[in-house]
């Protein structure tokens, strides 16, 4: 992995060879930040920003992450992130001319500190874990939820304009945005039916089998059983109309993607409610190890697992589990800032690294 003016490293070079990697640093000093840049490498996204800018260097007028991937390691990806101009991407030395051309080679999963407000936080936190999800099985979900957001943004500019006379032009917008919810809203149902019968008996060995776990996908359209696209976009299409009145009003879109939740429920109740502190960390773990399993299953690749800063909020019975479950067959980075807030399995088994200042202080 190499690293040029990007969050705070002005330069990095590191091996990422080792089966398992340890990040030491206090908060600020960049053990994130490296983390960080292989998600992007992997997925284009970032799930602590949304804009370049702050990915990039202050003074610098762009930022480079480069890695090799792939079985043999030998594949070179390469992702420039400018100022201005958007970004550029390389694969083997070859410009793409579509980033998402970037994707599969480096799959990896993502599990932060952030996640744990999975269960207690706003729907669009959920959303954005289900996006990520499907993305890393089909990259070209990212082209629709590009597309999805111009659309919504776009129609929600006319709706503030309130003008009767571009009823034509909504009419418009309506059905791209039927089209294009209706797909969104399809493989984000089905991904959720994927999870489920992973993520249940996980949740069943983290509490000792106590706790059945359920997700219910819970869209923002109002949509009939079975399955079926052609009636689900003219369900969409036909509630887009009927709330036309009440949007022109309120200004913004009241039904599609944007409005989708999932429902995380313990023994049939909202787990947001009902569960403690301890209940709602195992159900998030239990959720990325069923992602885990499922990237896995579905590539044949095993994906990277990156624990960001989670390792102190589980005790150490479930950091045994969790190192159990990715066993050897999964390359795992973690930052921590202390080493004591790892198992001894994980210290012993890891290659150790210090960051302080975006820089490489120690190395074994």
């Amino acid at each position: 992995m190499e690293l040029s003016s990007f969050r705070n490293y002005s330069s990095l070079k590191l091996a990422l060879d080792s089966p398992r990697l340890l990040v030491l640093g206090q908060n600020g000093e960049g053990k994130s930040n490296l983390l960080e840049a292989v998600e992007i490498l992997s997925s284009l996204r970032s799930h602590r920003c949304s804009s370049d800018r702050d990915l990039i260097q202050r003074g610098a007028k762009s930022s480079v992450i480069r890695g090799l991937a792939g079985p043999d390691g030998k594949d070179e990806l390469v992702l420039e992130l400018r100022s201005q101009g958007g970004r550029r991407a390389q694969r083997n030395g070859k410009a793409l001319e579509r980033q998402i051309d970037l994707l599969g080679p480096l799959r990896c999963v993502g599990f932060s500190a952030l996640d744990l407000d999975l269960v207690r936080g706003e729907p669009a936190l959920r959303r954005s874990w289900l996006d990520r999800v499907v993305m890393q099985l089909e990259p070209v979900y990212g082209e629709l939820l590009s597309r999805h957001g111009r659309l919504l943004r776009q129609r929600s500019q006319l709706l503030r304009r309130s003008l009767s006379a571009q009823a034509e032009l909504l009419d418009a917008f309506d059905q791209q945005l039927a089209a294009v919810g209706v797909r969104l809203h399809r493989r984000r149902h089905r991904m959720l039916r994927r999870l489920e019968p992973l993520a249940a008996p996980w949740q069943e060995k983290l509490s000792g089998g106590r706790e059945l776990l359920q997700l219910k996908y819970l869209a923002g359209t109002q949509l009939e059983e079975p399955e079926q696209e052609s009636i689900w976009q003219a369900s969409l299409l036909c509630q887009l109309q009927n709330q036309r009145e009440q949007e022109l009003r309120l200004g913004v879109c009241s039904v599609g993607p944007q409005r989708d939740d999932v429902a995380l429920l313990l023994d049939g109740e909202p787990a947001k409610r009902l569960g403690s502190a301890g209940q709602q960390r195992c159900l998030v773990l239990a959720l990325k190890l069923a992602e885990l399993e499922l990237v896995k299953q579905c590539s044949g690749c095993a994906p990277i697992l990156l624990l960001d800063d989670v390792l102190a909020e589980l005790d150490p019975s479930r950091q045994q589990l969790l190192l159990e479950a990715i066993g050897e067959g999964h390359q795992c980075l973690v930052s921590a800032t202390h080493l004591h807030s790892c198992v001894e399995e994980w210290r012993h088994r890891a290659q150790l690294i210090t960051v302080q200042g975006g820089s490489l202080l120690a190395e074994g």
